[in-house]
């Protein structure tokens, strides 16, 4: 564990509380000091949730740890069952109260509640968040299905035989997931188009009730591999369930899922068909602007149901150079590494953003696709970003029906990915016309019915993208004016570089001022 400015990660009782404020009828009681209560903040300030979290914290404090905190976590436990009437509660610890050793879930257990109790045991300093959520999913599952498990059917049995149509679950969206509500929704619609109908979602919006309902299904789709690939291989392990590997992120992957589905209920499914009435990316490819952005330097990074999908769009359906593949998914970095080899690169799997911010410097990507973290970053070095996974930001929770997954997530892909690249050639014109009368500082544009031709335009400042790149030299070389005039004319995603190989240039050969013949005979030397 190490102290850091930014996390992509909570620790695992975030993830409980994830599942818990995604539910209905189920209360989290925590184990924690005064300063962890910070489940309002996460779900009602971020998420824009209508409620406050189902979470009751113990909150003991300094005075209270030289007597009974056992005690104080029974009366926790009874009050919120006395005030919120749950039909499922589950008990936990924060990292502080790991240290205490009170035991919070057994002792719950012990009290004899009326209801379904599920104690939490989540290592706070080797495990983080998504591990935390996946646990917890995991564990209510198996403790509310523990009676259908102890009688399932035999294999090739089932209590719902004769249905008209395919049932499937759609398990994994949860609270703080990269958007959740529309995803679902999306996904339940292509799932009609093809016959499938939704028996449960889970947990997001799913009650006790409902997770009893599970086994009534006939396949599991695993939407969100973070949260629910544990659930999913119990339920197909215990209950004879299969259930889908692929997440229908991108076209190409759209149509993989729902063959995938279809090889599962035993019909042929025609993608093409359903792609056709959804997607309006097939124009792309006719279009100026996949000329345009043909082999534009990427990098990507996000947890790993994201990394993985966004490194398969870029480089297959966009047309993108992918420069940079991570995530902080730990449990998943096989699968990263094994794609990151197809696209000849090394992963970075860590947690540090630090780590991360030099990776992108390095690759001098000319977008960036991550998370609220890379955008920070992105800012910095004066890069284009778009955010495709958790840790997000409130403007991230679009109010507007903006899904990542199906067809129509393809289309919002496609704006969300296209714009800042788009935005950013627009930028890169205004500062290429910069010394223009109309387009310095000071410019009172003509089309506002203002002149200011015979004023002198103000020269711009170096921006954060060449300040950075300024800085990489051990001695920097002076630039005369007209070089650097010259340099901002370079687009913004490749300026950096030229910046640097000049500056290479001019030490290598002992030259104190870069002039404009320098920065050519510079271009004309690393050209070769």
């Amino acid at each position: 564990m190490q102290l850091t400015l930014w996390t992509y990660e909570g620790p695992p009782h975030v993830g409980a509380m994830r599942i818990a404020t995604s539910m209905e009828g189920v209360h989290y009681v925590l184990h924690a000091p005064q300063g962890d209560t910070y489940a309002d903040l996460l779900f009602t300030m971020i998420e824009r949730r209508k409620k406050r979290p189902p979470v009751t914290y113990t909150t003991f404090q300094a005075r209270d740890l030289g007597s009974d905190t056992a005690g104080l976590l029974m009366k926790s436990v009874r009050d919120a069952y006395e005030r919120f009437k749950p039909r499922t509660m589950l008990v936990g610890e924060s990292c502080t109260a790991e240290l205490i050793q009170d035991q919070p879930g057994s002792l719950a257990m012990g009290m004899g509640l009326p209801i379904p109790v599920v104690p939490l045991e989540l290592p706070s300093y080797s495990k983080k968040e998504n591990w935390g959520a996946s646990e917890t999913f995991y564990y209510l599952v198996r403790t509310l299905l523990k009676k259908q498990a102890d009688n399932r059917p035999t294999a090739g049995e089932s209590a719902e035989s004769a249905k008209a149509r395919p049932l499937a679950n759609m398990l994994g969206p949860s609270a703080m997931g990269f958007r959740t509500r529309d995803n679902v929704e999306e996904i339940r619609r292509l799932l009609h188009a093809i016959g499938v109908e939704v028996n449960v979602v889970a947990p997001d919006g799913a009650s006790p009730e409902d997770i009893a309902r599970i086994p009534q299904a006939d396949f599991n789709i695993c939407l969100y591999p973070e949260v629910a690939k544990t659930t999913c291989s119990w339920l197909e392990r215990t209950f004879k369930q299969p259930f889908t590997s692929i997440v229908p992120i991108g076209v190409g992957a759209t149509r993989d899922f729902l063959a995938e589905v279809g090889e599962i209920i035993g019909e042929q499914i025609n993608a093409v068909m359903v792609e056709e009435d959804c997607s309006r990316l097939p124009w792309y490819s006719r279009s100026v602007d996949s000329n345009y952005l043909t082999g534009k330097r990427v990098f990507i990074f996000g947890d790993a149901t994201h990394a993985l999908a966004a490194s398969r769009i870029a480089s297959e359906e966009f047309g993108f150079s992918v420069v940079g593949l991570g995530t902080y998914s730990r449990e998943f970095a096989r699968q990263v590494r094994a794609q990151a080899q197809q696209l000849s690169l090394d992963a970075l799997i860590t947690d540090d953003y630090l780590e991360v911010e030099k990776a992108i410097a390095e690759a001098e990507p000319e977008l960036v696709l991550g998370t609220q973290m890379e955008r920070h970053i992105a800012k910095r070095l004066g890069l284009p970003c778009a955010v495709i996974s958790a840790p997000f930001h409130v403007q991230d929770v679009p109010a507007q029906y903006s899904p990542m997954m199906g067809y129509e997530g393809a289309n919002v892909i496609f704006d969300t990915w296209v714009h800042p690249l788009m935005m950013g050639l627009e930028e890169h014109l205004l500062g290429m016309f910069r010394d223009d009368f109309e387009f310095h500082d000071d410019a009172v544009p003509s089309h506002l019915g203002g002149s200011s031709a015979g004023s002198e335009p103000e020269q711009p400042t170096a921006s954060p993208a060449l300040a950075v790149a300024g800085e990489a030299g051990s001695d920097p070389v002076a630039w005369a004016k007209e070089a650097e005039q010259e340099l901002r004319k370079i687009p913004f995603f490749v300026r950096g570089k030229a910046r640097r190989n000049t500056e290479q240039y001019a030490q290598d050969f002992g030259l104190d001022t870069i002039t404009l013949e320098t920065l050519y005979d510079a271009k004309a030397h690393f050209n070769r």
